[in-house]
């Protein structure tokens, strides 16, 4: 999701993005540490996602802690 797409959702949203994008993290590194993911590019895609949605909701004074 780009930076605009982000700055689009509500608040809420943001926030369950943030969930879903740090569950996401942690599949991707336990598949990593595995040996099961194949594409690993996906996993510093999935980390800058992270980063961008984070930058959002630092800008707005969403407390990202939970």
């Amino acid at each position: 999701m780009n930076s605009k797409e982000l700055r689009d959702l509500d608040d809420k949203d943001l926030v369950a993005h943030l969930k879903t994008i740090r569950r996401e993290i942690f599949g991707l590194r336990f598949q990593h540490a595995t040996g099961e993911l194949e594409n690993t590019a996906g996993l510093g895609t999935t980390k800058r996602d992270l980063a961008r949605a984070l930058t959002v909701a630092h800008q707005r004074g969403i407390d990202t802690s939970s």
